[in-house]
This record gives C-alpha cells, sequence and structure tokens, in this order.
C-alpha cells in the first residue's frame, strides 16, 4: 500500500533520530505496520499501539487525552478498569485524519513524549497526504 510505505518513511526519519517504535493501524483497530528503533524499550510496541488505539478511537491526538486524563474525571478515573489497557492517554498517538474522516491512528514510543509525539505527526501527515 503505497499511502502506508509513505507514513514508513517518514516514521523512518524520526524514529532514526530518537530509537522510537512506530506502529500505525488502519480503519480504527487493525495493525499494518510495526517498526522497531535500535535500543528502544521492550514495551515500546505495547504502548506505541495502546496510543494509536486511543488516538483512532477517541478522534483526536494522545497530547490532548492526557491534557483530559490528568483533569481527573469519572470518566478517565473508570477508563483503566474498562479498556484494561487497550488505550493509553499518553503523548504519542495522532488519528490519521483523511477527508475529515480517521482511517487510522500512528503510535510511537519510546522518546520522550514530544519526541514520541513528533514522530507520530510526521507519519500521519504523510500517510493523509497521499
Amino acid at each position: 500500500m503505497d499511502t502506508r510505505n509513505n507514513g514508513i518513511g517518514a516514521h523512518q526519519r524520526q524514529a532514526l533520530d530518537f530509537m522510537l517504535d512506530a506502529l500505525g493501524l488502519q480503519h480504527v483497530s487493525r495493525t499494518v505496520l510495526v517498526m522497531r528503533g535500535d535500543g528502544a524499550g521492550f514495551f515500546s510496541p505495547e504502548t506505541s499501539h495502546a496510543k494509536a488505539m486511543a488516538a483512532a478511537n477517541f478522534r483526536k491526538p494522545t497530547k490532548e487525552l492526557g491534557e483530559m486524563a490528568m483533569k481527573g474525571s469519572a470518566f478517565w478515573s473508570a477508563a483503566p478498569a474498562v479498556l484494561q489497557g487497550e488505550v493509553l492517554p499518553s503523548i504519542g498517538g495522532v488519528p490519521i485524519m483523511k477527508s475529515g474522516r480517521v482511517i487510522g491512528a500512528i503510535g510511537c514510543g519510546g522518546g520522550t513524549g514530544e519526541q514520541d509525539h513528533e514522530c507520530a505527526v510526521a507519519g500521519a501527515e504523510a500517510v493523509a497526504a497521499h
């Protein structure tokens, strides 16, 4: 899929600088790409997946979701028990938008939150552009 390959290139350029893991989802839950950077943490693929799931299903970057969770609403207090680790409202997940619709998401992990977010944005923008 050319669209996915263009996103891979953007991810690769970002991930090489930060030793990140990157994971792309298509149609909200089907994993279509997992990239592991040398030196990335052993559980980074799992956190990257949970970030991508959160971004796709809540239709917003996890940077925003994390800010919402920090406010301590009843929803975010109950979410870990209900969602059992399937979503992670931590910086590094970005939905892929095309014509106003979410077509997938990218989650990155292993760097700082800002590095993870930067990587996810670069990949999502590259995929959405094609």
